[in-house]
């Protein structure tokens, strides 16, 4: 009767063992599924979220236009429209802000507003100098960064240069600017992305993003410069 019982006692041993195991294995499976979930709501929630207080920003600027002409009805969208069209085509000045301001608009999106969630920041501050990734893969990430201020600084001269140059216009003074604005800008990007979590610090970026600023600078000088001779040369010819 024992030598009976004992199997018996044995099979509901581990019966109870893989019972056990079966729960835990689910909960550890529930646990896994919950957190994921809070993850990926979390993230789709947070990437949009700049974006969104930007739209929201520049849309209280519209109510706040509005209201202070007292547009109502279907004119709160139209006038603003017809306003802003008559600008677009009658000041030079404000197509140039427009221009920046758009090429600005990209900048942002491109490297804090559509980002990812970085868990590491200050994983790779000293990378992103070559062609080649950590793991030997071609990348084109410092050629990028060299070339997205090349525009930007261009265009910010271009839309202020009444308000940067009106005490001359050198081309050290030039390049001047172009460095400590772009340098400036630089270094807020990628301390908001350190603070937010939304990419890597990296020394590379801030250098070759200032690079950058400085051959839009160059760009632009030359560009005046040869502007200027042939304004000179028709006042000749004239």
């Amino acid at each position: 009767m024992l030598e009976y019982q004992q199997p018996q006692s044995r099979k509901k041993f581990r019966d109870n063992i893989i019972k056990l195991k079966f729960i835990i294995y689910w909960i550890k499976m529930f646990q896994q599924i919950v957190e994921k979930i809070i993850r990926n709501v979390l993230t789709a929630l947070y990437q949009p979220f700049w974006g969104a207080i930007l739209m929201a920003f520049m849309s209280m600027f519209l109510y706040l236009y509005s209201k202070e002409h007292g547009w109502k009805g279907i004119n709160l969208f139209i006038q603003p429209i017809n306003s802003w069209v008559n600008e677009f085509l009658n000041s030079s000045d404000f197509r140039r802000v427009f221009l920046l301001a758009f090429y600005a608009a990209m900048i942002l999106f491109r490297t804090l507003i559509n980002r990812q969630i970085w868990f590491d920041p200050l994983g790779k501050i000293m990378e992103g100098w070559g062609l080649y990734d950590g793991d030997g893969k071609l990348t084109t990430e410092a050629i990028e960064n060299f070339m997205l201020f090349v525009p930007f600084t261009i265009l910010l001269l271009w839309a202020f240069e009444k308000n940067i140059f009106d005490e001359g216009f050198t081309l050290k003074k030039v390049l001047w600017r172009s460095v400590k604005v772009v340098s400036s800008i630089s270094l807020t990007i990628e301390f908001l992305q350190v603070l937010f979590h939304i990419g890597t610090f990296q020394i590379s970026d801030l250098t070759y993003n200032t690079l950058g600023g400085c051959l839009g600078g160059l760009i632009y000088w030359i560009c005046i410069k040869i502007k200027g001779k042939g304004k000179s040369q028709c006042k000749r010819k004239g």
